[in-house]
């Protein structure tokens, strides 16, 4: 008898197994119903995020195919009835600079890349992989002058680009912007998730540091690399503040500074800068579409993740 009371008391004390424990899962889960509302919760969030997002390019695009008195009317259409496509040439045959501009955007943002990709992996590397006195204070004291506003700087920038005798030239433009410390961040980040032992066996090979960083770092920095060269290409392209106070001469202007001069004190004509905007954020465009793939990967790899 105590043989059967102890294995009844036993068996009560187990946890229930087979059909009653799959019972406690099924009443778990969520119910389909809910997870149904859960899902259409959230794509309705993405698609209304997604709307706001896109509603400033829709409105350029469909402003650049209206008359300037369609782009201020009010409520707007964002169908333009009729459609004007005169105006993106009106804006080509604007100004015989026109095409120059777009060369010389063209022209700063690919030696604008250029400079970033190399100077910021080479400080990406120094602060990753190698130890010299003060290295960490250094650092700290770089990502510190990112909190500093771009045009604190204007001054200060400008009298030593006058001093230089580099004003209305494309040294003044290029040297203040050569490496920026997003990039010698973003490579940093990049460059420590690296296995240190790639090195080390190099270093056995008979690699020098220079060669490490060459044949080694930056072909696995592709993805980091491509993220940088789309922020780089972004940054050069739709700058206007300092090359509008180191440009002067209309053949040296930039796309964005050329598009300034469909505004006037008086009257602007807004459709010519809605269709001159077209010509501007194309370029973007495509860049980020041709390097999405590893712009996405370095973003996730450097531990710049929201």
């Amino acid at each position: 008898m105590r043989t059967l009371q102890s294995q009844e008391i036993a068996a009560k004390e187990r946890p229930h197994t087979g059909q009653p424990q799959k019972e406690r899962l099924q009443k778990e889960r969520p119910r389909p119903g809910r997870r149904l509302t859960y899902t259409i919760t959230v794509y309705a969030l993405l698609v209304i995020i997604a709307a706001i997002t896109l509603a400033p390019l829709a409105y350029t695009i469909s402003g650049s195919f209206k008359t300037n008195a369609g782009v201020l009317e009010w409520p707007p259409r964002l169908i333009p009835k009729p459609p004007v496509t005169s105006n993106y040439a009106e804006v080509w045959n604007s100004s015989p600079l026109f095409p120059r501009w777009i060369v010389n955007s063209v022209f700063l943002a690919l030696v604008h890349v250029a400079a970033e990709l190399f100077f910021a992996s080479l400080a990406g590397y120094a602060f990753a992989r190698m130890k010299f006195p003060g290295r960490d204070l250094i650092f700290m004291i770089m990502l510190g002058t990112l909190m500093i506003p771009p045009p604190v700087t204007v001054v200060s920038k400008y009298i030593i680009v006058a001093r230089l005798g580099w004003v209305n030239t494309y040294l003044g433009v290029i040297m203040p912007t050569l490496v920026t410390v997003f990039g010698v961040f973003l490579m940093t980040q990049f460059i420590r998730a690296i296995p240190k032992d790639l090195d080390e066996a190099a270093t056995i090979d008979g690699c020098s540091r220079f060669g490490i960083y060459w044949r080694i770092v930056l072909p696995l920095s592709k993805p980091a690399l491509s993220a940088l060269a789309i922020f780089a290409f972004k940054d050069s392209w739709n700058e206007f503040m300092w090359s509008l106070t180191v440009l002067n001469s209309p053949e040296l202007f930039t796309l964005p500074l050329g598009l300034n001069y469909f505004r006037g004190q008086f009257y602007t004509f807004w459709n010519l800068v809605l269709a001159g905007s077209m010509f501007n954020i194309a370029p973007i465009l495509i860049v980020f579409i041709i390097f999405q793939r590893y712009f996405i990967k370095g973003i996730a790899m450097s531990g710049l993740k929201g």
